[in-house]
């Protein structure tokens, strides 16, 4: 069966909020800086705000000045969210000792009195981490890219896709239990979009999950009701299963968006004869064979199904009609596939019963060639 490409959206969360305003004449310079930069996009006020910030943090009782460090955080975490080029030339390790710097900064007692900013500067943070992120995912880096969305997740907890990125980054490693954790807690929530329910459908499918398959499948059409797609997958996992009985109430909606596609029209029209509605399923196997007619199945299954009929249906005339169109279809079947052992089988039988000499031979000289290989 048909289904959707199943992307995940790229794109950095872009938090916004107001810088706090200077408590000491020291930090002026420092705030005038952020504040020109929020003005005018031009990083080399970030610059100017970072040279201020560390000429003013030089002896220990600096270093235990929280409002300076508040500031420092500040600036720091703007510069790794917006230069991701790296213009302003930091040094290697910047990354990593401002991270470092922000998590012994949310830590800190005294930076409860700055609770703005320290969510700002956690959120500059988790942006420059999704970004360093996407940078390895575009390389196919998929085990850093993942490390990056962790990190970011730690910083923005709240930010629900960075779930999404983190679980296509372990499908793509092949971490698929993992991938399958992660993509099962986004479709908890009703925002969740088709996209990634077809993923987490195709996770826990892959790692043999079909019970937590069907459950997102069932959640994701209460969601979304007129998604195609969705009912088809569910449609899809019943019919591996060959639960006709579930199949069926399915058959309408995946026949009216897919009337023209041979191959569910085929397993709509299986799936009635294996609940012995006969005409529907005769309707429905002709339409499959109109639609593709080089297609062995819908003739081959034409084929028992006129012959099942025989055996019960009406009197003489309708045994011999649907004889003859058993005969018709299991030929037809033979021709476009002859060397299948079930089509020559009930070729066989079929000659048998009608006493066709002729074509009982030939079909048994043909069993005798395949099977003696």
């Amino acid at each position: 069966m048909q289904c959707r490409k199943i992307t995940i959206s790229v794109f950095a969360l872009l938090f916004t909020t107001t810088f706090a305003v200077a408590q000491s004449e020291a930090l002026k310079v420092v705030v005038n800086s952020l504040g020109f930069y929020k003005q005018t996009n031009d990083i080399n006020y970030l610059a100017r705000a970072k040279k201020s910030i560390d000429s003013l943090i030089v002896s220990r009782k600096d270093s235990n000045n929280i409002e300076k460090n508040i500031y420092k955080g500040l600036v720091y975490a703007t510069i790794l969210q917006v230069d991701s080029t790296n213009k302003l030339n930091q040094p290697a390790n910047f990354f990593a000792t401002t991270s470092n710097f922000v998590d012994w900064l949310a830590t800190h007692r005294r930076a409860r009195q700055y609770p703005d900013e320290l969510d700002f500067i956690k959120q500059c943070i988790a942006n420059a981490c999704i970004k360093k992120g996407f940078e390895y995912m575009n390389i196919s880096d998929f085990v850093n890219a993942e490390q990056y969305f962790r990190k970011a997740r730690h910083y923005a907890p709240s930010f629900k896709p960075l779930n999404a990125y983190i679980a296509y980054s372990n499908s793509k490693l092949g971490n698929l239990q993992d991938a399958a954790k992660f993509y099962n807690d986004l479709v908890l929530t009703d925002s969740t979009g088709a996209e990634i329910i077809q993923t987490a459908v195709s996770i826990n499918m892959a790692i043999g999950d079909t019970v937590k398959a069907l459950d997102i499948l069932k959640k994701g059409r209460r969601l979304l009701p007129d998604d195609k797609y969705l009912v088809l997958d569910e449609a899809n996992i019943y019919n591996n299963k060959k639960d006709y009985k579930a199949l069926e109430p399915l058959l309408p909606v995946i026949l009216e968006y897919n009337k023209n596609n041979a191959d569910i029209v085929f397993v709509a029209a299986n799936c009635y004869d294996q609940l012995n509605r006969y005409d529907k399923a005769e309707d429905l196997y002709l339409q499959a064979v109109e639609l593709n007619s080089s297609a062995f199945d819908p003739a081959f299954n034409l084929g028992i199904l006129y012959y099942k009929k025989s055996a019960f249906e009406g009197g003489e005339d309708d045994n011999l009609k649907n004889i003859y169109y058993a005969s018709k279809w299991l030929e037809k079947a033979n021709e476009i596939s002859p060397n299948d052992i079930k089509c020559l089988q009930m070729l066989k039988q079929l000659y048998t019963q009608t006493g066709n000499v002729k074509q009982l031979n030939k079909i048994d000289t043909k069993l005798n060639q395949l099977t003696d290989k």
